[in-house]
């Protein structure tokens, strides 16, 4: 090797180090003099001067990286802008983490991939405290990542798929739908809803736009024949509504009475222009257009009295049934 290739090869390999370096150990808030860059480089067998070290960095902010200089005597450096701001970071581990649908293994394994997109400092500032709630414990189900995955690869290459469908029984055994025979899906949409995955797509063996949850599918294949025609009117967002609110069908009038403290739940459920009424001191009422349907009485239900129907005169009837069979039921 000529003297030229060996100093081609000590300057690339000084450039790998110093962004190795400056990525994993600097930030905004932790900063490396030129001096202490020019002993690192040289402990790594990259020896270098202030003037190579100099262009060193030069070259590597023209092509595009964001390494910062704060003039001073020496100058100080330091990465600028990553992939990912803090906060960012902090979103993503905290959806990760507190996910359903995602094992505590692969929650485990995501995050250490997040966190490595921060500075050794930024690591610590990364440990979160954030958990699910409800009782949402994680699923044991290791296939649903991949599953996902698949399900969205047959969506984009417009591909069927088949796979197994299944329950539990009344001692957690799995129990296969269908016979145990497969379903086959032409997949147009999935819907995150309540912290599971939903495929939605054309069933062939129901002959309609079907749903099924992604963590009951097993053995899953994508076949090489395309996907059926959607529907006229076909629309994922008219159908998700229908699906998992209280919406579907047709939709009917109903005045609520409410306590007062209940107002932020109304407001979530039906929005910030939702019709409401003072009615005393302690209580307002709001009218409402939903599908009477079990979705919106088991909503009613869960203010524990705190919410009232006043109308139409069927509702009323209607959850007082069901308030009945819920007492009587042996």
């Amino acid at each position: 090797m000529d003297s030229k290739s060996a100093k081609r090869d000590i300057v690339k390999r000084r450039i790998l180090v110093l962004t190795n370096y400056l990525y994993e150990k600097t930030d905004e808030d932790h900063q490396i003099t030129s001096d202490e860059l020019v002993a690192y480089l040289k402990n790594q067998g990259a020896p270098a001067n202030k003037k190579t070290l100099k262009n060193d960095l030069d070259l590597m902010v023209d092509a595009g990286l964001d390494i910062v200089t704060v003039s001073s005597k020496p100058n100080r450096y330091f990465w600028g802008s990553r992939q990912f701001e803090m906060p960012e970071l902090k979103l993503l581990i905290d959806a990760v983490s507190s996910s359903r649908f995602i094992t505590e293994k692969k929650s485990r394994e995501l995050v250490k991939k997040l966190t490595e997109l921060a500075s050794v400092n930024q690591k610590n500032e990364l440990r979160r405290h954030v958990h699910g709630t409800g009782g949402r414990f994680k699923t044991r189900n290791e296939n649903i990542y991949y599953t996902v995955n698949d399900i969205n690869e047959a969506i984009n290459k417009h591909k069927r798929i088949a796979f197994r469908y299944f329950e539990y029984d009344g001692e957690k055994n799995r129990v296969y739908r269908n016979d145990g025979k497969e379903y086959e899906l032409s997949p147009y949409d999935m819907i995150w809803n309540n912290d599971f995955y939903y495929v939605v797509g054309y069933s062939r063996e129901h002959t309609n736009i079907s749903t099924f949850r992604v963590d009951r599918i097993d053995k899953i294949e994508i076949l090489s024949e395309r996907t059926a025609k959607k529907p006229a009117g076909y629309s994922i967002e008219d159908y998700s509504t229908q699906i998992f609110e209280m919406f579907e069908g047709e939709r009917t009038r109903v005045r609520l009475e409410c306590k007062n403290e209940l107002m932020k739940y109304v407001i979530d459920r039906f929005g910030q222009d939702v019709e409401t009424k003072f009615k005393d001191e302690d209580h307002f009422v709001a009218t409402v257009k939903v599908s009477l349907s079990p979705n919106f009485y088991a909503w009613v239900f869960r203010f524990a009295g705190g919410m009232k129907i006043l109308s139409p005169k069927r509702a009323v009837e209607k959850i007082k049934e069901m308030a009945v069979a819920v007492i009587e039921a042996d």
